[in-house]
């Protein structure tokens, strides 16, 4: 018996399978992305899509079908054919998903859901009813089997990869090919034999008007679908990007507003309820960033660069930075300009504290570089004067290197404390630890000395100390010494009298040697004040004026 198809037919039963692929390669990617119970939603909408659109291609094939002779459909069987195309996809996809299945699990799915959809084509054929009887040829059957799991594998494994649309669009076209050829190499294993019995058709609507609308509705379910599958892409990245501590903003370029995510609502500090602000002057915007941001929006609006500007937020104690760029429709026209706002008040800070911390190195290396030339500078004045009043190489030995040793205890008290400062107690109490407690005594407030200060205090006192060890009170047992200091007075002077007693009487000096000299001019230098030296006969008496960390410079 003759039989023919209508090309009208051919042409929406492929378009209606190659939609349904589309849609079943990219709600797969939402089953893979899911675990547990939030997969079954998924692989429901999967199912239904792939199952319902070979199902609703298969019958819209058929009503193109043309046996010569009038053709209804049994309900019954119809409808089953419908259930085993959405049960067969949905036990494929659900197999194809589990990675715990191994590298069995790809050819059980494919086989799976090709024999369900083999079974589905050939229930749905069983529900015909003609004036003939129907038979078939094993070997056409066999192959479009074969197809059928053939076909079902490039799909599944089609929907296991993550590619391009322009991929995708190439295989769901395939695809298509491959289920509409299942479908007609099936129906070229039928054989119709005319019989005298007639099917019924009173009442049916034409054909290609039931066609139409199975494929207008399929379509139009499998595009819902894919609606709800971008939007559960769309919202599980803004989630994402919520979750990371960014906010989502995106400008519309035709009422040019500016819509915000609640994280972006939130770094902004902007109040709950409006999502959608003003383009060109939305709330947080300072007068000051007002340049910066409109040249970094004409650069990103021409497609130039990407909208990258950095701006204080409320009192200005806070910086976000907003990134972006323009999107554009696959015909390159501008769509909207969308990216993420961050905080970056701590990378700022951090910013800060660097650049502090570089000045402070340079201020110190600076530093350092002064205080290592007037070290070297002190150590070539100590050289020189202590070798004019040297008797021998020995003496200038003992009496050069006791000096340094008590240049090299203030470095070591200044090292203590950071080389910022040392106290006056201290550098006294440095330079007369060799002497019992009974032949010195010390008595005074704190004074704090900045560096300098504290390396001529320290060479003074050295100085008197040693003096006293050679010709004063402490060179002989039951001398004493007495400091005492006092201040700062109106002027922001300190006081401080060091007197010998006890020890051999004292004559004044004939002429004025190392020691007076690197008295007077410590005290007049680093320390800002003067120094007097009284040689009375019972012991020796100093007093000196001196200021504290002036400015220097």
């Amino acid at each position: 018996m003759h039989h023919d198809h209508g090309i009208v037919f051919i042409v929406l039963s492929y378009a209606v399978a190659a939609l349904a692929a589309w849609t079943a390669l990219d709600l797969f990617q939402r089953i893979q992305d899911r675990d547990g119970r939030d997969r079954l939603p998924w692989l429901a909408v999967a199912s239904l899509a792939m199952g319902g659109g070979v199902w609703s291609m298969h019958f819209i094939a058929m009503l193109g079908f043309d046996p010569g002779a009038p053709v209804r459909y049994a309900p019954g069987l119809t409808i089953l054919s419908f259930l085993l195309a959405v049960a067969g996809t949905a036990s494929a996809f659900s197999a194809a998903s589990r990675a715990q299945l191994g590298p069995v699990r790809l050819p059980l799915a494919a086989t799976a859901m090709g024999l369900a959809i083999a079974l589905m084509h050939y229930v749905g054929m069983a529900a015909m009813r003609t004036a003939a009887a129907v038979d078939w040829k094993p070997g056409l059957v066999a192959l479009s089997v074969a197809i059928s799991i053939a076909a079902s594998g490039a799909a599944l494994w089609a929907a296991g990869r993550r590619t391009s649309v322009i991929w995708r669009t190439g295989a769901a076209a395939t695809l298509g090919v491959a289920v509409v050829g299942m479908h007609y190499t099936g129906m070229a294993a039928l054989v119709l034999e005319p019989t005298s019995a007639a099917a019924p058709v009173d009442g049916m609507a034409p054909p290609l008007a039931i066609a139409i609308g199975i494929a207008a509705v399929t379509m139009l379910i499998l595009l819902l679908a894919l609606g709800a599958s971008i939007a559960d892409q769309r919202s599980r990245l803004l989630d994402v990007i919520e979750a990371g501590g960014v906010g989502y903003w995106e400008v519309s370029l035709k009422d040019h507003t500016i819509r915000l995510s609640e994280r972006a609502r939130a770094l902004f500090d902007l109040p709950q309820g409006q999502a959608t602000y003003p383009f060109d002057n939305p709330p947080w915007l300072r007068s000051e960033n007002v340049g910066e941001r409109s040249a970094s929006l004409k650069r990103a609006l021409a497609g130039e660069a990407p909208y990258d500007v950095e701006f204080r937020i409320g009192d200005g104690d806070r910086w976000v930075q907003a990134h972006g760029s323009l999107v554009r429709s696959r015909s390159g026209r501008p769509l909207k300009l969308a990216g993420v706002i961050r905080d970056v008040t701590d990378r700022r800070r951090a910013f800060a504290d660097l650049e502090a911390s570089e000045r402070r190195q340079k201020l110190l290396i600076n530093e350092l570089n002064h205080r290592v030339k007037n070290t070297l500078a002190t150590i070539q004045s100590i050289a020189a004067l202590t070798a004019r009043k040297a008797a021998s190489t020995e003496d200038f030995a003992r009496q050069f290197q006791a000096r340094l040793i008590a240049l090299s205890e203030t470095h070591n008290l200044l090292t203590a404390r950071g080389w910022e400062q040392a106290t006056l107690d201290e550098l006294l109490a440095k330079e007369m630890r060799p002497w019992s407690a009974e032949q010195f005594r010390l008595e005074g407030a704190e004074v704090m000395l900045d560096a300098p200060q504290a390396l001529a205090m320290g060479m003074v006192i050295h100085e008197l100390a040693t003096n006293a060890a050679k010709h004063g009170a402490l060179s002989i047992d039951g001398g004493a010494v007495e400091v005492r200091w006092s201040g700062p007075d109106e002027a922001g002077l300190y006081a401080l009298d060091w007197t010998e007693q006890g020890g051999p009487t004292v004559s004044p000096p004939t002429r004025s040697g190392f020691g007076s000299r690197l008295i007077s001019t410590s005290v007049k230098g680093d320390l800002h004040g003067e120094a007097t030296l009284d040689y009375a006969p019972e012991g020796l008496k100093v007093r000196m004026l001196f200021r504290t960390a002036p400015p220097r410079g």
